[in-house]
C-alpha cells in the first residue's frame, strides 16, 4: 500500500494478518513427537554427511541464535556456535556477567526483550524452572542445552550415535549406571519416546526423578547392582558422579559410587554388540575405568561430535518450522 501525500493511515481500513503458528520449543524430550525425533536424528546424519563433503549449506543466513550460558560448557557452546555459523547464521554467547540476567533482571522481562532481537534462544543453566518461564514469555524458540532436570540435546546425540553404529533402538535394552542426574531423567524420556526398556544401576538415595519413574512404569527398571542392570544391555552409559555445583559433595559421592564405575570388564556382561557412551566431560578413574574410553566399544568421541549435528537439525527443524 502506497499513501498520498494528502491521506493519513487513519484513511485506510486496519489489515490484520493472519495468526501464526505457536511457537515451538525444545525443553525436553516430551516436546517432539517419535517421528519428528527420528527425523531430527536422520536429518543430522545427513548434515554430518554434508559436513565432511565439506557442502556449504545455509539456510539459516541472516539468523540470529542467542546463548545464554549460566553453566559453562566446552561442548554446548562449541557445537551451538560452530552449528549456527556453517549454517549461514550468527551464534550470540551471553554470560550471566554479560547480562541483565546476572543483575536481576526479571526472566520475563529478559525473555520478551531478547524475542524482539533474535530468532532463538539457546539456554543453559541450573533451575529447570528458569527455562520454563523464559520460554513461556518467549515468542521465538527456546532450546535447553542443559537444566539441573534434564539435558534433552544430549539425547539426540546419543541416540545418533546408537543409530548410526547399530540400527534401531526400538526393542533394545539400555543400561545407565551412575547418578539419578539431568542425563538419567532424559534417558527415561528417552525410553517412552524410542520405545526401548532402561536398566538404572544406582546407590540408595540417588535415583532420578520419582514422578518420571512412575510415568514410565515397566520400561525402567531399578537396579542396586551395575552387573545385574549391565547383563545383556546392548548399550551401556554414564556420567560424572558429581555434576556441576555439587563439587561439595565429591568426596562422599565416591564412596557411595564406588561399586558403580563402567570397565571393559562389566562391558563383557552386556550383549555382544553393546557400545559405551558417556556425554563428557569423564573422569577417568571414577565413573569409567581408566581405558574405557579408549576400549573399541567405546563411541564416546562420535557422540560428543554428533552433539554439532544433532543440534544443527534441531536448527533447522525449530527455526524453519516456527518461520
Amino acid at each position: 500500500m502506497r499513501l498520498k501525500s494528502h491521506d493519513s493511515l487513519l484513511d485506510y481500513p486496519l489489515i490484520l494478518e493472519p495468526a501464526t503458528m505457536s511457537v515451538r520449543h525444545f525443553l525436553t524430550l516430551n516436546d517432539l513427537s517419535q517421528s519428528e525425533a527420528l527425523q531430527i536424528i536422520a536429518r543430522a546424519s545427513e548434515l554430518k554427511q554434508m559436513h565432511k563433503n565439506r557442502t556449504v549449506y545455509e539456510p539459516l543466513k541472516g539468523r540470529v541464535l542467542a546463548m545464554i550460558f549460566e553453566k559453562s560448557s566446552t561442548r554446548t557452546r562449541v557445537s551451538f556456535e560452530a552449528g549456527m555459523n556453517q549454517l549461514g547464521g550468527t551464534a550470540i554467547f551471553l554470560s550471566p556477567r554479560d547480562t541483565q540476567l546476572g543483575r536481576g533482571e526479571p526472566i520475563e522481562d529478559s525473555a520478551r526483550v531478547l524475542s524482539e532481537m533474535v530468532d532463538a534462544v539457546m539456554v543453559r543453566t541450573f533451575e529447570h524452572s528458569k527455562i520454563a518461564t523464559f520460554a513461556q514469555y518467549s515468542s521465538v524458540p527456546v532450546i535447553n542445552a542443559l537444566t539441573d532436570d534434564y539435558h534433552p540435546c544430549q539425547l539426540l546425540a546419543d541416540m545418533q550415535a546408537y543409530i548410526e553404529a547399530r540400527g534401531s533402538i526400538a526393542g533394545k535394552t539400555v543400561t545407565w549406571i551412575g547418578d539419578g542426574n539431568n542425563m538419567c531423567n532424559s534417558y527415561i524420556n528417552a525410553a517412552m519416546l524410542f520405545d526401548f526398556k532402561l536398566n538404572i544401576a544406582c546407590p540408595e538415595g540417588y535415583e532420578p526423578m520419582a514422578a518420571l519413574l512412575a510415568q514410565a512404569g515397566q520400561r525402567v527398571t531399578l537396579y542396586r547392582s551395575a552387573g545385574e542392570a549391565c547383563r545383556g544391555a546392548h548399550l551401556v552409559t554414564t556420567d560424572v558422579w558429581a555434576s556441576m555445583g555439587q563439587e561439595e559433595e565429591t568426596k562422599l559421592r565416591r564412596q557411595a559410587f564406588a561399586d558403580y564405575q563402567v570397565s571393559p570388564a562389566l562391558l563383557d556382561t552386556a550383549d555382544a554388540e553393546a557400545i559405551f557412551l558417556h556425554c563428557l566431560p569423564a573422569h577417568r578413574g571414577e565413573e569409567v575405568s581408566e581405558d574405557m574410553l579408549d576400549d573399541p566399544r567405546s563411541r564416546v568421541f562420535e557422540q560428543a561430535g554428533n552433539r554439532l549435528h544433532a543440534q544443527k537439525a534441531l536448527l533447522e527443524f525449530l527455526l524453519l518450522n516456527n518461520a
